[in-house]
């Protein structure tokens, strides 16, 4: 039976959920996998555009799916956002993915939405190069956040839509005709730096294509959504330039409105004029510790987590704080936020549709997660609440009447659950706007400030050492503490790790973007172009940079202290220690303890952290001074990663290696019992 490719079906949801849950590579995995029922419903909430899926011989082998939201992001006018993009692995390097690209492109371009967006790990190199192969470029961050992957923007919707209509007949045959993007733009390379170019102060990507004989040529403006101009070579190479038809949408223009801020005790509220998301900042604390999205006067197009479309924000005083209000033709929202010191109270109004939801994240990375049960888990990434963020339908439902609270240090923060929650992971939460009977939806979150820090040192351990320090590597490709190898490296080879592309070195120093950035979160240590330098045997310096580090011996262990110039980005210390794929860690968090394996999470933060070697024995990492300097873990399929994450131009880190953990712990278990 020849391959079809058709849209969604009701009775479709339990195979594809089916298909889904039998391959850990598929694009959007939630622990313990999800039902046809969860996958049917996430269809529903992210205003599912159109959903293609492959059938082979009456099997389904593939999906393709474009939304104008997934959860994490909201897409502009005329954007869609690729996700579940997924073929069987016995059908893939045939047909099927090519298929399922070009036919949902097509369907873009009958549609009037013309910009495809995408995420891709880029370590997964088959994808990312097919990505490439097929015109996907960058026009944001070239590096993985803390999800994981890059995003990618294709125009060639964009650009065929705005000059077809001056073609001419045989080009516009010769476009008829192609059966795959692959053979029409020219191959990119892996750097994905090298896609934006600026001109005239404007951000643009180019684009050669080539149809049939004819070669099109191409300049987007990437912040506008549209063609600049375009020109068109036929066959006996003559060239004209191709009149440019305006897409049938206007895509927002940023207004660069400054963020509202008000402030009442240690607390202080920061509102995005943009897009209306709700910061809270408390003294003491590095980052938000909550951050709200805004509702949206379109209640099926709730703003992402990470990212939501600009829109027409108005902004006005009230006693306490502020009032924003969004028009969107007959339809309003409005949302009043106020402080009383203690606590953000969020009230809203709205005409038109009476339901709608946002996104909260609690900003605390260290610390205890308590459940309405009062069951307390370390906060972190798969520990306690399985993380749904790939498909948010598959969230944890909290009990009603309820309160949910975390603890971090000298910051804890509650909030009752008085209406729909869903628990996305154990600091994301999907809440929806239940009005009362006056017609107004509240939520009130408590965020209390009180100290609460602990701090002492580990042990000392005195063993003979030996590091290898690599500038061709960019850091330390060795280490050993006579017969324990402390650290993981493929030097001189090159491979990849999580979702790091170019690993080489087991500790590392990179400036990433900021561990509370809402768009992107911490990077994975992929480092930046330039070589760097043997500053003196055991330090190394980056002169188009700026950063360096050196080693030193301290506490019977090392010091490592990073030094960087002044920047909104942060320093982050690296380490790859040599652990099975799964080990002991031992961690403190916000002045609890806890003991736990690398398998009970996904991502933890700490205070200090200790985990066990391959060959028994502990690694103790630490900061050495600044309590705003922490450690985050990391488990990936390749092992574990720790990073010593700094806002200071000036940070330092203690590593050394026991025979013990940090200390004797009762487990996870009785911890939460």
């Amino acid at each position: 039976m020849a391959l079809t490719i058709r849209p969604y079906q009701d009775g479709d949801a339990h195979t594809i959920a089916e298909l889904y849950n039998r391959h850990r590579d598929n694009p959007n995995p939630v622990a313990g996998g999800i039902s046809g029922a969860e996958l049917a419903q996430e269809l529903a909430e992210r205003e599912t555009a159109t959903f293609l899926v492959a059938v082979d011989d009456q099997r389904l082998v593939g999906t393709f799916g474009l939304f104008h939201h997934t959860g994490r992001r909201s897409a502009r006018a005329g954007e869609l956002i690729a996700d579940m993009f997924f073929v069987h692995p016995a059908h893939r390097g045939g047909m099927v993915t090519g298929r399922l690209f070009t036919e949902a492109v097509e369907w873009m371009m009958r549609s009037g939405c013309l910009v495809l967006r995408l995420t891709v790990n880029p370590a997964n190199t088959v994808a990312f190069r097919l990505y490439r192969r097929v015109g996907c470029v960058s026009v944001g961050r070239a590096v993985p956040g803390e999800d994981g992957n890059v995003e990618l923007h294709n125009y060639i919707p964009l650009v065929l839509r705005s000059v077809f209509a001056d073609l001419g007949e045989q080009a516009t045959a010769a476009l008829g005709s192609l059966t795959s993007f692959a053979s029409v733009t020219d191959s990119r390379d892996d750097e994905l730096g090298s896609d934006v170019r600026l001109v005239d102060g404007v951000r643009t990507v180019d684009y050669c294509l080539a149809l049939g004989e004819f070669r099109l040529d191409a300049t987007v403006d990437v912040d506008r959504g549209a063609v600049r101009e375009a020109r068109l070579t036929e066959p006996g190479g003559a060239v004209r330039a191709l009149r440019i038809t305006r897409p049938p949408y206007r895509v927002r223009a940023v207004r660069g409105v400054a963020p509202y801020r008000f402030t009442e005790g240690p607390l202080t509220c920061e509102v995005d004029g943009e897009d209306g998301t709700v910061s809270v900042l408390a003294d003491g604390h590095h980052g938000p510790v909550l951050v709200s999205t805004w509702p949206s006067c379109r209640a099926d197009r709730p703003a992402g987590w990470r990212e939501g479309e600009p829109r027409d924000l108005t902004l006005e005083p009230v006693a306490g704080g502020v009032r924003v209000t969004e028009r969107h033709g007959e339809d309003t929202v409005t949302g009043t936020f106020t402080l009383d010191g203690t606590a953000l109270l969020q009230e809203f109004t709205r005409t038109g549709s009476a339901t709608g939801r946002v996104f909260q994240t609690v900003g605390l990375r260290q610390g205890v997660f308590t459940d309405t049960e009062g069951q307390a888990y370390p906060i972190g990434l798969g520990v306690g609440v399985r993380d749904a963020s790939e498909v948010v339908a598959a969230s944890q439902v909290a009990p009603a009447d309820g309160v949910l609270t975390w603890r971090g240090g000298d910051v804890r923060v509650s909030l009752p659950v008085d209406g729909r929650v869903r628990l996305v992971h154990s600091t994301l939460l999907e809440r929806g706007l239940e009005p009362g009977t006056d017609g107004v939806a509240r939520m009130r979150t408590e965020i209390r400030i009180g100290r609460a820090d602990t701090e002492t040192r580990p042990d000392r351990a005195d063993t003979a050492r030996r590091l290898e320090v690599r500038a061709g590597a960019g850091g330390v490709t060795g280490w050993q503490e006579g017969a324990t190898k402390v650290l993981r490296s493929p030097y001189p080879r090159i491979r990849s790790y999580g979702h790091h592309p170019h690993w080489s070195a087991g500790l590392w120093v990179t400036r990433e973007n900021s561990r509370h950035d809402r768009a992107a979160g911490l990077g994975w240590g992929v480092p930046t172009a330039g070589a760097w330098e043997e500053k003196h045997p055991l330090g190394l310096y980056a002169p188009d940079t700026g950063l360096g580090w050196e080693i030193t011996p301290a506490d019977g262990g090392l010091r490592v202290d990073v030094q960087a110039p002044g920047t909104d980005r942060e320093n982050v210390l690296w380490l790859t220690p040599h652990t099975p794929l799964k080990t002991a860690v031992v961690l403190e968090s916000a002045g609890e303890r806890w003991e736990m394996t690398s398998g009970d999470f996904r991502q933890v933060w700490a205070r200090r952290a200790s985990v066990r070697l391959s060959d028994g024995r502990w690694l103790h990492c630490a900061p050495a001074a600044s309590p705003r300097d922490e450690l985050v873990l990391r488990a990936t399929p390749s092992g574990l990663l720790i990073g010593g994450v700094s806002a200071a131009r000036e940070s330092s880190w203690l590593l050394s290696v026991h025979d013990t953990s940090l200390s004797p712990l009762p487990s996870l278990s009785s911890l939460s019992s």
